[in-house]
């Protein structure tokens, strides 16, 4: 059967029609896969989580963003968000979508102002939250594209796989990992992400003082994100 299958394969190949799919792949292509992972911990509360979903909904509505997508050399993006919390509760809310103008972009937005809370609670796994996110880039649409991991949180992991092996596994295969701490409730929280979370070239972390905060940072976090890939050197940390 797998012979027959390389034959037919290479016939196709061959006679030209093997083309229009090699012309699909390269119109389907993007030029960034953009993971969201969003802390739903016990430290977060109902509130807290909600202020963080209308930090994104108001960010992708938001005109800047759409503009900076359109400036990128194919004017699309892939995103997906899923929340996090101890091991083995994460789960995928939004799966990968194309972004490619505004009203695909607007439409995303929309739906993040309506999307419910479906992890209530847990510990802090930042390292069980990047693996989700490594096996989330797997299946992401697009071909070969900028990869780049968005992690929030408002606390130091303390369960679950450690942060370095899970962080180590996806720089090995190019992806940059960015956070957003929200130090209200943890002294040395930037730093620590700065330190023991983010990585690859051009990675950065912002600080939120608090969840209301976090709705205007994470619009420039995007943004950062979304745009001209920066070039490689020490991690970057920024308020």
């Amino acid at each position: 059967m797998r012979r027959r299958h390389l034959l037919a394969t290479a016939l196709l190949a061959s006679t030209g029609l093997a083309a229009p799919r090699a012309a699909r792949a390269e119109e389907d292509a993007v030029d960034l896969q953009l993971v969201l992972a969003v802390d739903s911990s016990s430290s977060v509360s109902m509130d807290e989580y909600y202020l963080q979903l209308e930090g994104y909904a108001r960010a992708f509505a938001n005109p800047l963003l759409w503009e900076a997508i359109g400036a990128l050399p194919l004017g699309r993006i892939a995103v997906a968000l899923f929340e996090w919390s101890g091991p083995g509760q994460q789960v995928l809310n939004f799966e990968w979508r194309i972004l490619d103008g505004a009203e695909s972009t607007r439409r995303f937005a929309e739906e993040l102002a309506l999307a419910p809370r479906l992890v209530i609670g847990g510990e802090t796994a930042i390292g069980d939250a990047l693996a989700f996110a490594a096996a989330l880039l797997e299946a992401a649409p697009g071909g070969p594209a900028r990869m780049v991991v968005d992690v929030s949180g408002d606390g130091s992991s303390n369960r679950g796989l450690p942060v370095s092996v899970a962080r180590a596994a996806l720089l090995a295969r190019g992806v940059v990992v960015n956070g957003l701490a929200v130090t209200n409730q943890e002294e040395g929280l930037e730093s620590y992400y700065a330190r023991e979370v983010i990585g690859g070239p051009g990675s950065f972390v912002l600080a939120a003082g608090d969840y209301d905060d976090f709705r205007d940072v994470i619009l420039r976090k995007l943004l950062r994100e979304i745009g001209p890939v920066a070039e490689a050197g020490p991690a970057a940390r920024i308020r």
